[in-house]
Formats: structure tokens, C-alpha cells, sequence
């Protein structure tokens, strides 16, 4: 199974306030629903309860939740990451897609990272694990201008763990 890690984050590595994504980018959305429909996502509980309409349609929800009592709509509930390995043992690739707890707690373990680089500063309290830039190659980047729909610049940069020999 490939460990996929998907977020925005900004110059700073913030990726979020108040429970909140740091702005309204329209063309990652999009991005990010291309890349996860039809696969696993995986997500701690602060992220599904920000999630305005709950569980992500065309894509099977697993909250990782140290929570044993909590349960949620449309989505399975894990206790332990080796809970989650066992019922995705079948799936090719899952994506994690937050938050910062569940970042840090996937960022050894992942293969790929599709991020989205906001080249803006935003104030935020919750940030993305620094990423060892060794352990990692770009394989495609995309830069994009501001425009009607979009407010800031932005860059989709794929990446792939270095296998070492």
C-alpha cells in the first residue's frame, strides 16, 4: 500500500487556524478532489469536524481518533495506526489529508506528497511537519498566477520518498 500525503500549506508551512484552512484557494479544492476521488482518506477528528458537510463524497472516510467512544457519519473510526494498516491492506494507495497530528504521525511512513505551496504568509496555529528536502524529489511542480477565482500564487509540487540503496 503507497502512504500519500496531501495538504496546502503556506511560505511559513501553516496550514491551518482556528480549525480552519488558512484561505479559499477554489483551484486546490479542485485538485484535491482529482487526486482522492475514489480512494481511502484518512483524516483525524479535528479534521472531520471541520469538514462543512461531513464525509468526503466518492472517497471511503477512516478517522483516526484516540477517541473510543466517537463515531461519525459515513466514515470508519480507527483507534491506532495499526488498526488503520490492517482494514487498508487491500487499498493501493490511502491519502492523509490531516491535520497536524496525523501529519506528523504519517510523515516517515509516506511515499508521496502532493502539496500545495500558498506563497503567502498567513497568521496560523497549526503547521505541517518540516520536511528532511534529502529524503525527497520533485517529481512535477505547477506554478500558478492570482487570478478572479484564486487570490494568492500557488505551486502543486508532487513528491516522491528517495529510495535508498
Amino acid at each position: 500500500m503507497k502512504i500519500s500525503i496531501i495538504a496546502v500549506l503556506d511560505k511559513n508551512n501553516g496550514i491551518g487556524k482556528d480549525n480552519k484552512l488558512l484561505c479559499h484557494l477554489p483551484a486546490d479544492l479542485k485538485h484535491f478532489k482529482d487526486i482522492t476521488k475514489g480512494y481511502t482518506v484518512v483524516m483525524g477528528q479535528n479534521t472531520y469536524e471541520s469538514l462543512p458537510n461531513g464525509a468526503l463524497p466518492n472517497r471511503r472516510n477512516i478517522v483516526l481518533s484516540k477517541d473510543k467512544a466517537f463515531k461519525c457519519g459515513g466514515c470508519e473510526v480507527v483507534n491506532s495506526v495499526n488498526e488503520l494498516f490492517n482494514i487498508c491492506k487491500e487499498d493501493k494507495e490511502i491519502f492523509i489529508i490531516g491535520g497536524a497530528q496525523i501529519y506528523k504521525l504519517f510523515i516517515e511512513k509516506a511515499n508521496k506528497l502532493y502539496l500545495t505551496w500558498v506563497h503567502h504568509e498567513f497568521e496560523a496555529d497549526t503547521y505541517f511537519p518540516e520536511i528532511n528536502r534529502n529524503n525527497w524529489i520533485i517529481l512535477g511542480k505547477e506554478d500558478f498566477e492570482p487570478d478572479e477565482r484564486n487570490k494568492f500564487s500557488y505551486s502543486f509540487v508532487n513528491y516522491e520518498k528517495v529510495k535508498i540503496k
